[in-house]
Parts: C-alpha cells; sequence; structure tokens
C-alpha cells in the first residue's frame, strides 16, 4: 500500500504592486481622449446657422432686385405701365399720400380695427373652446355649428355685417373677430382634447375638485397651444378687417384701395398694397415677439 504525495500548491511569485491611480493622471487621461475626439466631432458638426444681417441683406438685395427689374421692364416697354405702373411713380403718389392725403389716417383705422377685433376673437375664441372641456354633450352639439360658421365665406357676410353696424369701425371689428374668433375656438378644443386624461383621474382619484383640474392641469396644457395660434390670428384679423373697409367704410386702407381701383389709379393702389405689407409685417413680428415670451415664460414655470 502506497501513499500518494500531493504536493503543495505552488502561487504565482507576486509582481511589482500597480501604482494607484491618481488624480492627475485622470486628468491627462481625459485631456488625451479630449484632443483625439474633439476634431472628430467638429468635423462632423452640422451646417450652421446663418447671421441675421447676412439673411437681412438678402432680403434687402431679393426687393431692390425686383423694383430695379420692374422700373427696367416698364422703361424698356416690356410691362405695360397703364397696367402696373412702375416704381417710381409709385414713390412719387406714395409722397404725396403721406404728406398732403390722408393715408396715415387710414392706416391709422385700420390698425384699430384689426388689433381690437384680434383681441376680441382670441379672448371669446379661448373662452369658447375651453368651455367645450365642462361638458362633452355641449362640445358635441357646438363643434359642428362652429366648423359650419368656419366654411361660411366671410364675405358672403360682410355686406350685412356693414349695413347692420354701418360704416365705422364697428363693422370692420365684427369681420376681423368673426376670422380670429373661430379658429381660435378649434385650436383651444383641439388642446383640451390632448389634456392628460391619466393625470386628470389622478387628481380626481386624490379628491380634487372639477374647478381644481380645470385651474391646474386644463389651463396650463391649453396656453402652449393658444400662445402657437396668435400669428395666425393677427393675420385673419387683418384680412376681416380689409374686407369690411373694401365692402364698405369711410376711412382705411381697403377703403383706399377700393377708390383707387375705381378711378384706375393704379400707383395709388400699390401704395395702399404696399403700406398694407408693411402693416402686416410690423403687426407679426410684435405677435411673435409676444408668442416667444409666452412660451419663453411657460417653460421657465414648468
Amino acid at each position: 500500500m502506497t501513499a500518494t504525495a500531493t504536493a503543495p500548491a505552488t502561487t504565482p511569485p507576486a509582481g511589482p504592486a500597480a501604482a494607484p491611480v491618481t488624480a492627475q493622471d485622470s486628468l491627462r487621461e481625459l485631456g488625451r481622449l479630449r484632443s483625439s475626439v474633439l476634431p472628430v466631432v467638429r468635423r462632423r458638426r452640422g451646417p450652421s446657422e446663418p447671421s441675421a444681417w447676412s439673411v437681412n441683406l438678402l432680403r434687402v438685395g431679393v426687393v431692390v432686385a425686383v423694383l430695379a427689374g420692374w422700373e427696367l421692364g416698364v422703361r424698356a416697354g416690356w410691362i405695360d405701365a397703364f397696367f402696373w405702373s412702375q416704381p417710381s411713380r409709385i414713390w412719387d403718389t406714395a409722397v404725396v399720400a403721406f404728406t398732403q392725403g390722408g393715408i396715415l389716417a387710414d392706416v391709422r383705422f385700420t390698425f384699430t380695427s384689426t388689433v381690437l377685433g384680434f383681441v376680441i376673437g382670441v379672448t371669446g375664441g379661448v373662452v369658447l373652446g375651453l368651455s367645450f372641456w365642462w361638458s362633452r354633450r355641449y362640445a358635441l352639439v357646438a363643434e359642428p355649428l362652429v366648423i359650419a360658421f368656419e366654411a361660411m365665406p366671410k364675405l358672403a357676410l360682410a355686406p350685412i355685417v356693414v349695413l347692420v353696424l354701418g360704416l365705422g369701425m364697428g363693422s370692420k371689428v365684427a369681420m376681423a373677430t368673426a376670422l380670429v374668433i373661430v379658429i381660435q375656438t378649434l385650436n383651444t378644443y383641439a388642446a383640451v382634447r390632448s389634456v392628460d386624461k391619466d393625470l386628470t383621474t389622478l387628481l380626481y382619484s386624490l379628491g380634487a375638485s372639477r374647478w381644481q383640474v380645470f385651474r391646474k392641469v386644463v389651463v396650463p396644457s391649453t396656453l402652449p397651444w393658444i400662445a402657437s395660434s396668435l400669428r395666425v390670428g393677427i393675420g385673419l384679423a387683418l384680412t376681416g378687417a380689409i374686407v369690411g373697409e373694401y365692402i364698405g367704410s369711410n376711412a382705411g386702407l381697403g377703403r383706399m384701395i377700393h377708390y383707387a381701383g375705381s378711378t384706375y389709379d393704379i400707383a395709388l393702389i400699390w401704395v395702399g398694397v404696399f403700406t398694407l405689407a408693411i402693416l402686416s409685417m410690423l403687426l407679426y413680428v410684435v405677435v411673435s415677439g409676444l408668442e416667444r415670451r409666452l412660451l419663453k415664460g411657460l417653460a421657465h414655470t414648468r
């Protein structure tokens, strides 16, 4: 009987102890990685945003090129000046209209009726759209009527509105309000339908009242939608005011354009059109700034 001897387990000789990693080594490694990765990131960066001055310069260049081509086309006989007039004649007519005529009063009339119609239309549309949240039956009954009124051509209603409210500013404000209030109502109602139902159910289960859910959830959820539709509303308000002035008015840019068309004063028509374009751009810029401020304020409050 032989005994087998088991050799004792041998451990590998201990090598040199690993040096501890210091903070300086970590920073050095981070710097090496940064120097190797950043050039790749910079090479893959997308196209940069064009500067504001270059965009504005291009816009002015396009306008100047169109006007210069228009003027040269009339002088060369390629464009009929009787139907299209020419920029130099339009400029002379504009100088006379702004220095001796009453175009400033017309601009003030159109501006006032547009702003009033915009404010009333937005306020009324928001109130109507939010009211649809309170009653599903009321919303189902009222929504087709609102859509039918939106589909109705407002130009057909303009003579009735002018006859009822007269040639003053009231009929122009009514037309501007009619165009804005429907769009604002539908946008607000769409925002109401997108409110998180799980959140409202949770608040109800915690004992919140209907008014508390409306104030804490529904209104804050719809505010971004309401702010985003302001730019559309100001354009519709201006359109409604001009339509009312064109049908019948004692002042306004629409009335001036209609009068110039009836007397075949093409240069004065272009003065009214260009003045209306400048007014619409100014209103659009102001409302866009207001929209950005509202959305920025809502983002900060969340």
